[in-house]
């Protein structure tokens, strides 16, 4: 076997150690304030109702009644359920909702109605109020981003961020949270969840609170729902201090396997980045192995491998783009194979950094071809 050969497997299996022991739960020992019991209703309610689950979405409604949430929040919650879940999940939930509010006035519970949504002044434009409340929710500039369908844009704007999100019978906050929770509970919605996971942190959700709202979703829904949250959490934060979900042992997260290395200077990366490269190509060797740390925002330029590349993503959140393909969320652990000769980008995330293995073989036919900058228009369209 050659040494680099043998490099690759250590590779290889050192990730997989790594992954493995990093396994990580959702509770953290943090100073900030925790969701209240309001709020901590507002989890399975949604989560519940996002799954179809009637029977354990009647007990979660009721619970949510005592733990203070109104009649009109709940119908809210509901109302926000639609436009991640769908029409189905939402009506049958708030048929379900309806039965549960009738049952308790029948054996005499109290359910507070709370306040109904004033009318919404748009001040004639409902687009650009729209992509205010947007821009209030993101922290930045809501640009249009859907060239290909322009039209959902416009259906985000004026329905989603301006009907909806504009409606102010329920704050900013319970919104996310229940988002949050319909997000990772329906799955595959990686690129929304991340999303709004940073608006949850805009609004003031703090890393405990959001940290309760995946373990809430961890122990009452699935542990899939509560870490594919907890992922993102951990890009956001870090991943100190955390303690698994099936003991209490703490978990040590280890110091990275590699080290940085040296910052980039070339010009072909925009922000900040750093390479370490393990081996590169000789008579020997047919294959370089490098470790690349890119900081929040920075990315490759566009760029090409005739003889392809293996990307092997060991820590933090990023993106991989494809020409003519949508941007492609990418998280630790996973393996990215670039055909050879398709121009593509990779890079950190708005929130985290990213690290990755790059394995790039030299067939006769070269390493990398460099090209054009990444422009911050077209990084920007990842939502």
């Amino acid at each position: 076997m050659s040494s680099t050969s043998k490099l690759i497997v250590s590779v290889c299996l050192a990730l997989a150690v790594n992954l493995g022991s990093t396994a990580r739960g959702q509770q953290q020992n943090t100073s900030e304030p925790a969701l209240t019991s309001r709020q901590e209703a507002i989890v399975p309610i949604s989560a519940y109702a996002a799954k179809g689950d009637q029977v354990n979405l009647k007990v979660a409604l009721a619970k949510g009644l005592e733990a203070g949430l109104t009649v009109n929040e709940i119908k809210e919650i509901l109302v926000q359920l639609y436009a991640y879940a769908g029409f189905p999940r939402s009506l049958n939930a708030i048929s379900t909702f309806q039965t549960v509010v009738n049952d308790r006035k029948q054996i005499g519970k109290i359910n507070i109605e709370g306040k109904k949504p004033a009318k919404i002044n748009f001040n004639g434009n409902k687009y650009q109020f729209g992509k205010e409340v947007q821009a209030k929710l993101t922290g930045r500039s809501a640009n249009s981003t859907q060239a290909f369908v322009p039209v959902i844009d416009t259906f985000l704007k004026e329905h989603l961020f301006a009907d909806i999100f504009g409606r102010n019978n329920l704050d900013y906050q319970s919104r996310e949270i229940a988002t949050i929770s319909i997000l990772a509970t329906i799955g595959n919605a990686d690129a929304q969840l991340g999303s709004h996971l940073s608006v949850g942190r805009n609004t003031g959700l703090t890393e405990g609170q959001l940290r309760g709202i995946a373990a809430q979703l961890s122990t009452a829904i699935s542990p899939d729902a509560g870490n594919s949250a907890t992922r993102f959490i951990d890009a956001m934060y870090g991943a100190k201090g955390n303690v698994l979900t099936s003991a209490s042992a703490q978990v040590k997260v280890s110091e990275p396997t590699f080290s940085k290395g040296n910052k980039v200077s070339n010009g072909n990366f925009t922000g900040d980045v750093w390479v370490s490269m393990l081996t590169s190509v000789d008579t020997a060797n047919s294959t370089s192995v490098g470790n690349v740390t890119f900081a929040p925002k920075a990315r490759s330029n566009w760029h090409l491998h005739p003889s392809g590349q293996i990307l092997l993503i060991t820590d933090g959140v990023g993106y991989y783009q494809e020409k003519g393909q949508p941007i492609r969320l990418i998280r630790k652990g996973d393996v990215i194979k670039c055909a050879a000769n398709v121009a593509h980008w990779h890079g950190a995330s708005r929130d985290s950094s990213m690290s990755h293995i790059a394995l790039g073989p030299n067939n006769g036919k070269g390493v990398v071809v460099w090209m054009e900058r990444v422009t911050d228009e077209e990084y920007a369209k990842f939502n």
